[in-house]
């Protein structure tokens, strides 16, 4: 069954008490018959936030969740892994806290985001990438202070240049050519606006939205505690706003989902629903404790064989262990797994693109030395050492 009658992974003989505990399963099936808004508690009361007014669902995007994950499974096996996964994931649902994965680069620790997004079938995942130039602001917004000059002494210009032809009125609007444009029609400060991922995910959303913050232990030592602010309050102030609420109380501005925008009210954005928050980390730092004691954390091992396989079944197909070769993607699941342990861990990207190759018909069986140089040359550390010889 799916829904909200579904036993997870792991669960058999669990109460029925205790499976209402379980929203996400980690099965992978999008809920049939329910949505999240259904099953969904109310947040403790130091969680509960009442931003509005409540804004348009988010866009699907069946499209980039079926790239990253491949198409929908089947069935899952169940895990001890995938346990523990669906434990935290509902911990951070529940609670609505943010959720830190951590784990070794190539464990499929983002993945998670779109996991979570095409099962409770919560629409386009906000993807917040980091670097060490990363700021808070620029996940929240974006302000083209200089393009709004610019576009004003443009509009200035020609207003003058229509003047010294004595036309008047030439545009409908009312307004006598060869003088200053009035407050009206300069360009409005909306239209030089953006939220970024982050605000975007703070909107007043009925349901949850999902935003991957990826990466940040990438980010400048002071990011994590920026952070903490507007996970706390749930809000973010925009000061160009607050500073022109006078004459314009509601903005609308563009958001970061394509071709979409959200009326900002007084210059601050409230959340209603807090988003689910998927922190990645590959352990290059610490983060400060603060931080740490506001996430849930989950760690996230290495893929078993079983896991492996069914990666390659979702993004290949079944074809891919058909004899196209003596079962060569089981073969080189095998060898991955061994590689990794003697390569001190390879990322499932390094095993798709090799399975891609050696089941895509382009390598007879009297070239399969060719094959396994090309495989092995795939394989490379990920610590930067390059390509290793290949094992035997």
């Amino acid at each position: 069954m799916n829904g909200a009658g579904n036993p997870a992974p792991g669960t058999a003989g669990r109460d029925t008490a205790d499976r209402r505990w379980w929203i996400y399963r980690g099965t992978g099936q999008p809920l049939y018959d329910t949505s999240l808004g259904e099953l969904l508690p109310p947040p403790p009361p130091w969680r509960r936030f009442t931003g509005g007014p409540v804004v348009d669902p988010p866009p699907d995007d069946d499209e980039e969740i079926e790239r990253r994950l491949g198409r929908v499974p089947t069935s899952s096996p169940g895990s001890e892994q995938l346990r523990r996964e669906a434990d935290m994931v509902n911990a951070a649902l529940l609670l609505r806290r943010p959720l830190l994965v951590t784990g070794r680069p190539g464990t499929g620790k983002s993945s998670l985001a779109y996991r979570i997004s095409r099962e409770l079938r919560l629409g386009r995942v906000l993807r917040w990438h980091i670097t060490s130039r990363t700021t808070l602001r620029s996940g929240l917004y974006e302000y083209d202070a200089i393009g709004r000059v610019q576009d004003s002494a443009a509009l200035r210009t020609l207003h003058r240049s229509y003047g010294t032809g004595g036309t008047r009125d030439t545009d409908g609007t009312g307004a006598a050519e060869g003088r200053e444009p009035g407050e009206d029609e300069l360009p409005g400060i909306g239209d030089y606006l953006q939220l970024g991922p982050l605000g975007t995910a703070l909107l007043p959303h009925e349901i949850p939205r999902v935003l991957l913050i990826d990466e940040l232990d990438k980010s400048d030592q002071d990011l994590a505690n920026d952070l903490l602010g507007v996970f706390e309050e749930g809000r973010f102030t925009i000061p160009e706003l607050v500073r022109a609420r006078r004459r314009h109380p509601r903005v609308t501005v563009m958001t970061d989902d394509p071709h979409r925008t959200a009326e900002i009210v007084d210059g601050v954005v409230t959340c209603r629903a807090f988003p689910i928050v998927v922190i990645t980390s590959n352990g290059e730092r610490e983060f400060p404790p603060a931080f740490l004691r506001r996430c849930l954390r989950l760690h996230m091992p290495d893929p078993d064989r079983a896991q492996l396989i069914d990666m390659v079944t979702a993004h290949l197909g079944e074809a891919a262990r058909e004899p196209a070769g003596p079962s060569r993607a089981d073969e080189l699941v095998d060898r991955f797994l061994r590689n990794s342990r003697e390569r001190g861990g390879l990322a499932v990207d390094q095993l798709l693109n090799a399975v891609f190759l050696a089941t895509s018909g382009r390598f007879p069986g009297d070239d399969e030395e060719a094959l396994e140089d090309l495989v092995d040359a795939l394989w490379h550390r990920l610590d930067g050492a390059g390509a290793e010889s290949r094992t035997v």
